[in-house]
């Protein structure tokens, strides 16, 4: 499994922070890097959560979710939503999007409603439809080989 999990590791991710809230104000975040983009017409997104992640079923409850694209110098974020505690939120600068938080200083978020959500071995799939987004000019977190890493210069198109 180990030998697997490195050999995934090759693949160079971005980071992002998944967030929700419910109806009745549970707020749930959790660091992926497991999200894609899915289609442009109508705007799909996907991100996968483990099975056992306390979170799941508040994910699955609030039925809408922000992707928010963590920038090259909020590893501190990636850190504080990939470990348990009691209130990944305290502390952390965020502002409303039709009532979902949204993280401050990304790069890049969306607002997704859940579409489906499906079980993946281990994970759930969750299939959103993006219903409002934004970005900011900025380096975007990348992950490769179990370490953050900054973006070496571009490459010419």
């Amino acid at each position: 499994m180990r030998s697997l999990r490195d050999a995934l590791g090759q693949f160079a991710t971005g980071v992002a922070v998944v967030t929700t809230a419910t109806p009745r104000g549970e707020r749930a975040g959790v660091t992926v890097n497991s999200f894609a983009s899915v289609s442009l017409d109508p705007p799909l997104v996907l991100w996968c959560l483990s099975l056992r992640s306390p979170s799941e079923p508040v994910f699955r409850r609030a039925g809408r979710f922000v992707v928010n694209v963590l920038a090259a110098d909020q590893d501190h974020l990636s850190q504080r939503f990939a470990t348990p505690m009691p209130d990944k939120f305290a502390g952390v600068e965020t502002h409303l999007a039709d009532g979902l938080p949204v993280l401050a200083g990304t790069v890049a978020f969306f607002a997704c409603r859940t579409l489906t959500a499906h079980d993946g071995g281990d994970h759930r799939i969750f299939l959103g439809e993006v219903e409002r987004f934004g970005r900011c000019e900025g380096e975007p977190l990348v992950f490769h080989s179990g370490r953050y890493r900054a973006l070496s210069s571009a490459v010419p198109a």
